[in-house]
């Protein structure tokens, strides 16, 4: 039979008492955390913002952001160009994709601070100033290219590349080269169509 171990702990130290204790101490070190952090805070206000300019659908904007803001937290926090969406935060569903000199980007994976010098453009930007749509979104109202819609701004604008860096050449071309744009409708045979309709206008 295997024996009793003897009781080890200290007088008059209860379990209780000993997490009581803990308690207090963690919560003053807490405090005095917190006080200094303010402390320093008082003196060093905002130390980590950085303000840039971002030239955004032909405007340049001046903006301030935390040097960890995306690329998408500043189009729609900051500038509210709510048309870019969030997705999946992750780069795998193409939701946030805007045009950076003509090159798609996931905007989700890009910081704000990164962008400087840069042509950005996002779906506002597309139609001229007169208001008429760019060929792009006119084909995908006309091929009914959505359905919900939350997709749509990051679709026309990897379409308008897809064309532009010449991956447009047949149905499985495109399908391939938009592959990294998601949509949970599934639109994609409507997408092809309104990408294969714009490719024929500006090839006729």
């Amino acid at each position: 039979m295997s024996k009793t171990p003897p009781d080890l702990r200290r007088p008059g130290v209860s379990r209780r008492g000993f997490l009581q204790g803990s308690s207090v101490v963690a919560g003053s070190l807490g405090i005095a955390a917190s006080a200094q952090a303010q402390a320093q805070g008082e003196t060093e206000p905002d130390s980590a913002a950085r303000t840039i300019r971002l030239n955004v659908n032909g405007t340049s904007r001046q903006l301030t952001v935390e040097p960890r803001t995306t690329l998408v937290e500043a189009l729609r926090d900051t500038l509210g160009l709510t048309g870019t969406k969030i997705g999946c935060n992750q780069g795998q569903c193409g939701a946030c994709t805007i045009l950076m000199d003509g090159i798609r980007v996931n905007s989700c994976l890009t910081l704000a601070v990164m962008a400087e010098g840069v042509e950005i453009v996002t779906v506002e930007g597309l139609a001229d100033p007169t208001g008429d749509l760019h060929p792009m979104q006119t084909a995908f109202s006309e091929n009914d290219a959505f359905q919900c819609g939350y997709c749509t701004p990051g679709q026309i604008l990897s379409a308008i590349a897809c064309i532009d860096e010449g991956h447009a050449g047949d149905a499985a071309e495109i399908r391939e080269y938009m592959s990294g744009n998601l949509c949970r409708c599934g639109a994609y045979p409507n997408i092809v169509a309104a990408i294969e309709q714009v490719r024929d206008s500006q090839q006729g």
